[in-house]
């Protein structure tokens, strides 16, 4: 019943709406926020002026606008309007099943979208202290008077998380309402890092783009679900706060070692089939992060299993050239740590044409984070064929990397570095 009525108001918005791309710079270096402060405190007539324009085509023509965040661009609307809230969908072709993050810029904000009288554990209060404003969201209790439906895709939670940049603070607190802001991108495709990556991608489709620019983790936020009983915290989307950093401050905080509770993650500690069929946060249902080419995976890490057997990266590649429409002018795009030996195995291979993205140093995992989404895209402008990318450990960044990079890929090789 619930799908069916959501499905009615997303068709209503899903004629294309087109525009004239406006794109507007928005220096994050003159906005500040005070400790003792909800409200920016701007030094820009330029940036403030942006600043007004995009809560204008928000709030009183509840247009869709793109802004940067710290993880990477979002696409904004009014959280608590339903009708506005559809043209996220429609502007990215989403699926109305798939939830989005709501973004407030103060506490006081958060406070207005929760349940009366519901009383914040300390789990979040704790996480909340240490990486609010910030990369990471949290499930609360959806009050049914103030969210709408089609925010939380009909389920009984909504994510919630406080951005530390600069402009998407501020844009929030300019509009003085909530926005829901899922990646500005065509659904499944990389998230965008640059304002750039948003104007090639949805030109024509968006009135606003506020360029700040490029984002500085360049993942999506962590999801992080602390509603159930046991109070354990289940991590639903690995991203730009590690889980390391989780239990790091859940140890410096919960002085009874007995009490603290433990940071599990989502098919690496447990699994949940009906989360999975009906997600609570965005991330979770379909394909993600895909470019426009086919993308492979690279297994180049010691296995446990063993069961995917060892070939040759030349072999692989003269596969590929053999099913290619024309073997002489195949070109392969090659994401892989700066310092990884891969480099050295596809210079000796010499029958295809190579375009390199060194991704950063395997000793900076979070170097890696920032620079994946900008390598897909980065490759995918430069027209190659197939997108080769290595794996990296599942430590640290390393977990949120292997998230993505593994929606991203349809296909994986096992190979052998020399």
């Amino acid at each position: 019943m619930f799908l069916s009525r959501l499905r009615q108001i997303y068709a209503r918005f899903m004629a294309p709406v087109e525009f004239t791309t406006q794109v507007m710079k928005c220096d994050p270096s003159n906005i500040t926020f005070l400790p003792s402060s909800d409200e920016p405190y701007i030094t820009s007539e330029e940036t403030s002026e942006a600043l007004k324009i995009a809560s204008h085509r928000l709030v009183d023509l509840a247009q869709t606008v793109v802004f940067p965040t710290e993880t990477v661009y979002g696409l904004g609307a009014l959280a608590l309007d339903a009708s506005a809230a559809a043209k996220i969908f429609a502007t990215k072709g989403r699926p109305p099943d798939n939830p989005l993050i709501v973004h407030v810029s103060s506490f006081s904000m958060l406070r207005s979208l929760l349940p009366p009288g519901y009383n914040i554990p300390k789990s979040y209060e704790v996480l909340m202290k240490h990486f609010w404003p910030g990369a990471l969201t949290l499930l609360f209790p959806r009050n049914a008077d103030m969210v709408p439906n089609i925010i939380t895709a009909g389920q009984p939670s909504v994510a919630i998380r406080m951005p530390s940049h600069p402009v998407a603070r501020a844009l929030i607190a300019t509009a003085n309402a909530p926005l829901a802001a899922p990646s500005a991108n065509t659904s499944g495709k990389p998230s965008p890092t640059r304002a750039e990556h948003v104007h090639r991608d949805l030109d024509g489709k968006v009135s606003l783009i506020l360029d700040g620019g490029a984002c500085g983790l360049g993942l999506e936020s962590t999801v992080v679900d602390g509603l159930h009983a046991d109070g354990n915290l289940r991590v639903l989307r690995p991203g730009g706060v590690t889980v390391e950093d989780l239990e790091r401050v859940l140890r410096q905080e919960f002085h009874d070692i007995a009490h603290i509770p433990r940071v599990l993650v989502h098919k690496r500690d447990y699994a949940d089939e009906q989360l999975e069929s009906a997600p609570t946060t965005p991330g979770m249902k379909y394909r993600h992060y895909s470019p426009s080419v086919p993308v492979t995976l690279l297994l180049t890490l010691p296995s446990l299993s063993g069961s995917q057997p060892v070939v040759k990266l030349s072999d692989y590649v003269a596969s590929q050239r053999r099913h290619h429409v024309n073997p002489e002018t195949l070109k392969i795009g090659v994401l892989a740590p700066t310092d990884s030996k891969l480099w050295n195995e596809i210079d000796s291979i010499k029958d295809v044409e190579w375009a390199h993205f060194p991704l950063g140093s395997l000793a900076e995992p979070s170097v890696i984070a920032h620079n994946l989404f900008d390598g897909l895209l980065s490759l995918e402008q430069k027209g190659v064929h197939l997108m080769l990318i290595e794996e990296v450990e599942e430590t640290k960044e390393g977990l949120a990397i292997m998230n993505r990079v593994r929606k991203a890929a349809g296909d994986s090789v096992r190979i052998a570095l020399l």
